[in-house]
């Protein structure tokens, strides 16, 4: 492998990006051409939305080839265009073979959520300490316990007493929560998601972890349930709030993450009509929040 090494200014980003996958790169990263130094950058955006900007001041654009002389063509090609103005050529750097499967699998430890209970992907064997485990792998669809906002529904959801229980969880993803809810009692377990992959991931995984839910699609969600979970994002959950209080039963438990602290109050006057929201966990700039009906 080969990897097209380029510095552009940020208008010229987008273009250069386009092209180089035009040319068959393999792939195209862009990272800030000042990270590490006083001049780097942050670029914040709201999570599962697109960045705010496409690029950095100084942009470092990597481009990965299979062969040399794809790298150095597209180098040559680009050179002349109009939109390649204001960018240059840094390199075409050789990059070692490796064991990507193993690398990868290298990134991923098994995760506490309380000292008894963990998410451990299946190259892994438990801590000695794990008396519950959730077997889950890094994939697709959301939801691998590496997230805080995970992590907080999974600590909620051990700490309650969940036995005979019916639970909704509202936007599946990998059907984490439906199955920790499962593994801590609960007798019925509907997990539901608009995304059809999310759904055939949760029966998959419910599946390899030996426990009962039904999957499917929103509508899958009937009558009214002791806990209701929904971790999703601020804006849809403000959204959905008549629908997810709706499916909560009396006396039942609303349970909300995907929340950034600062948009506690939004998502507070959002169901004020129908629940009274507190925070119930916070864990790096994320907050859970909770509600009885």
């Amino acid at each position: 492998m080969f990897e097209l090494r380029l510095l552009c200014p940020e208008d010229r980003v987008e273009a250069v990006g386009d092209a180089l996958e035009a040319l068959d790169a393999l792939s195209v990263s862009v990272e800030d051409a000042d990270a590490q130094t006083p001049a780097e950058q942050a670029l914040f955006g709201e999570p599962g939305m697109p960045p705010p900007k496409g690029g950095w001041q100084r942009s470092l654009v990597l481009a990965l080839f299979a062969q040399e002389a794809q790298a150095k063509e597209a180098a040559e090609l680009l050179a002349p265009q109009d939109f390649f103005e204001g960018c240059r050529f840094i390199a075409i750097v050789d990059v070692p073979e490796q064991d990507w499967v193993r690398l990868t699998q290298s990134q991923f430890e098994p995760v506490e959520i309380t000292p008894t209970f963990w998410i451990v992907p299946t190259w892994h064997e438990p801590p000695a300490a794990a008396q519950e485990v959730i077997r889950l792998d890094p994939g697709l669809a959301f939801g691998t316990g590496t997230h805080p906002t995970t992590r907080m529904c999974l600590r909620w959801i051990a700490r309650q007493p969940l036995a005979g229980q019916r639970v909704l969880d509202y936007g599946c993803g990998s059907g984490i929560l439906a199955i920790g809810a499962a593994k801590f009692g609960a007798t019925a377990v509907d997990a539901v998601d608009i995304d059809e992959a999310a759904v055939r991931s949760t029966e998959a995984n419910a599946q390899a972890n030996g426990v009962q839910l039904t999957a499917g699609l929103p509508d899958r969600a009937q009558g009214r349930y002791d806990t209701v979970l929904a971790n999703i994002l601020a804006t849809p959950l403000k959204m959905l709030a008549p629908l997810l209080c709706g499916h909560v039963a009396p006396g039942g438990a609303l349970v909300l993450a995907g929340i950034l602290a600062r948009q506690a109050d939004e998502l507070k006057a959002a169901y004020a009509p129908h629940a009274r929201l507190e925070v119930g966990d916070e864990e790096d700039g994320w907050i859970l929040m909770t509600a009885r009906l």
